[in-house]
């Protein structure tokens, strides 16, 4: 994280600390941390997991299958449909059309949302699935 400007803001009793000589300390916090820009820093936090969970066997990129298919435009793409991608009959079958709710159930437990799909990586926690699936609803095909 990035912060080019410190405030210093009268904090509260119980955020003060005690230094050498009594002398009090304020904490300071980045302001920009709870700002508008923390938007920008959740999109960034949702393409770093992407890339550190997912660009393993998926890309972002239009047009490049790995061993997954690519994500670039999945939300409303119906499930198993990517020319060119290894699909299991289970994915090409399960007639899901992707929306953010069904990323959030498919990620936390894939092969129990679709038994004998491929995709064996699932992610347990929350706010990282959140994180990647904003990251993926802010990407767009041109």
């Amino acid at each position: 994280m990035i912060c080019t400007t410190i405030h210093s803001i009268p904090a509260p009793a119980a955020d003060r600390i005690k230094g050498p000589a009594g002398a009090l300390f304020t904490i300071l916090l980045p302001i920009g941390l709870f700002s508008a820009s923390s938007a920008a820093a959740q999109e960034a936090d949702g393409e770093r997991l992407f890339r550190q969970r997912c660009a393993a066997c998926h890309n972002i990129e239009p047009g490049q299958t790995k061993m997954g298919p690519p994500l670039l435009g999945v939300i409303g793409r119906t499930a198993g449909t990517v020319e060119g991608a290894n699909y299991s009959q289970a994915m090409q079958s399960s007639g899901i059309t992707w929306d953010p709710q069904s990323l959030e159930t498919f990620l936390a437990a894939p092969r129990q949302m679709i038994r004998g799909t491929r995709m064996t990586v699932s992610i347990p926690d929350g706010a990282q699935r959140a994180a990647i699936i904003n990251y993926l609803e802010s990407q767009s095909p041109d």
